[in-house]
């Protein structure tokens, strides 16, 4: 491969990666800014649960794409609905930097209307981006849709870095008191504001469209000659082969032992199909795992982790979601084929959502609060899950790209699903029965 050649897929991985990163870092954003904006906007701890059911009501978008597709195939384009999508993003982005803080009053109470109401258009743009971006990638090799999804992992990464920056979720709690325990908490400002944080959330939608417009100007150009010879060198190994079948155990095409055998003809590819029980049990790994990492978990972050301290919930929030990239990253090096890894994984997770969800549902007074102990485990918690499932779902992705086309479109159809499911059924729970409880600052909430 001439160097000219290298550096041109370098540009191109470059190109997708930023591609990628436009996809949800929007509503990965508003996630890592809560500890921000809670504490200034009427729904306070609820927030996080709003939140989730206007992206789970953002799965009208990616339902009118499949629907599309099924009925009238082909005649949608998704090259537009990209640019349609990205244009959302940004006009949505501007107002949010804009209008974030208004209020209303609706049924005698204040409510964040504009924040919720550009919430929603941005959630209506990400969730519809599952659809169509990954389904775009198609016309890449495999790899490049590894490097997609480490752009996924980069819109999680970057707001944390943002909010690295600005230095979130700080407050004193001086000696004036209440009572023998409490104090008047003080928020301290940080080092930039929330809507300086949102304008930087327009450049980095606007740095993404750029980059999707650069990648198909030059992937078209060429007819993607150089990213298909990228893949020459991987023939032999297993992104070259077809999602396998229940009748083909896995072991049978790891890279040891198909590296001296024939590359097999690309028909194959359409002679396997995709409704096999193995690939629809990969199918529900992925439901699952977006139902926790997307509705269920979300929903209850606050509560799990405020009680420790808003360090403890600042730190939560940065770290696990740097998990997302790092846990993309390792999977274009190991990629786990197997099913039972695949549900060990998946197994193991759960663990960790379990306990999340259990301090959050004894919170304000979860085990090991004040202390450092209680601190660090809910941390390592929140990293080690978002971690777990991300690698999870990347490695189905990975998959599911060998069995065509329409195995994307279903992968971002279930990932809206399980992101559907899980957002609905914590709602009610958090909101209209209210059965997780929140704490108050600079209060000893667990005294006697």
């Amino acid at each position: 491969m001439s160097p000219w050649l290298s550096g041109r897929v370098a540009v191109t991985h470059l190109l997708v990666a930023l591609f990628g990163m436009g996809s949800w870092v929007a509503i990965n954003s508003l996630w890592v800014e809560l500890p921000v904006v809670v504490k200034r906007l009427p729904e306070g701890w609820n927030l996080p649960a709003y939140l989730s059911v206007l992206i789970a009501l953002g799965n009208v978008g990616p339902v009118s794409v499949t629907l599309a597709h099924h009925f009238a195939p082909g005649r949608l384009k998704e090259r537009w609905l990209i640019h349609g999508i990205q244009v959302l993003l940004v006009g949505a982005s501007i107002l949010l930097a804009a209008f974030w803080e208004h209020t209303a009053t609706v049924g005698g109470a204040p409510h964040s209307l504009a924040y919720l109401a550009l919430a929603f258009a941005l959630a209506l743009a990400c969730c519809t981006s599952n659809v169509s971006f990954l389904p775009f990638m198609y016309s890449f090799p495999p790899l490049f849709v590894r490097t997609f999804f480490i752009g996924q992992g980069l819109s999680a990464l970057l707001p944390c870095i943002l909010a690295l920056g600005q230095g979130v979720g700080q407050l004193e709690c001086p000696n004036a008191t209440q009572g023998a325990n409490a104090s008047f908490p003080r928020y301290l400002e940080e080092n930039f504001s929330a809507t300086t944080y949102f304008w930087l959330l327009v450049g980095l939608l606007a740095v993404s469209a750029l980059a999707f417009l650069a990648m198909v100007m030059w992937h078209e150009r060429d007819g993607g000659n150089g990213e298909k010879a990228s893949s020459k060198e991987s023939v032999a190994t297993e992104e070259s082969f077809p999602l396998q079948t229940d009748s083909t155990p896995s072991s049978e095409c790891s890279p040891g032992d198909v590296a001296g055998s024939p590359p097999k003809p690309s028909t194959a590819v359409v002679a396997v199909p995709f409704w096999t029980r193995r690939n629809a049990f990969l199918l529900v790994l992925l439901g699952v795992s977006n139902a926790l990492t997307n509705g269920v978990l979300p929903s209850v972050q606050t509560y799990s982790c405020l009680p420790y301290g808003a360090m403890a919930y600042h730190l939560s929030v940065v770290l696990s979601n740097i998990a997302n990239p790092v846990a993309c990253f390792l999977a274009m090096f190991l990629l786990c084929r197997s099913l039972v890894g695949l549900t060990i994984i998946s197994a193991a997770g759960c663990v960790f959502a379990a306990y999340l969800m259990a301090l959050a549902a004894l919170s304000p007074c979860p085990p090991l609060v004040g202390s450092l102990a209680g601190a660090t485990l809910v941390i390592v918690s929140w990293t080690l899950f978002l971690g777990l499932f991300s690698y999870l779902k990347v490695v189905i992705g990975s998959l599911l790209h060998e069995a065509g086309h329409s195995a994307l479109v279903w992968c971002g159809a279930v990932i809206q699903a399980g992101s559907l499911v899980g957002a609905l059924a914590m709602f009610p729970l958090t909101s209209i029965y209210h059965l997780f409880q929140s704490g108050k600052d600079c209060v000893d909430n667990c005294a006697a």
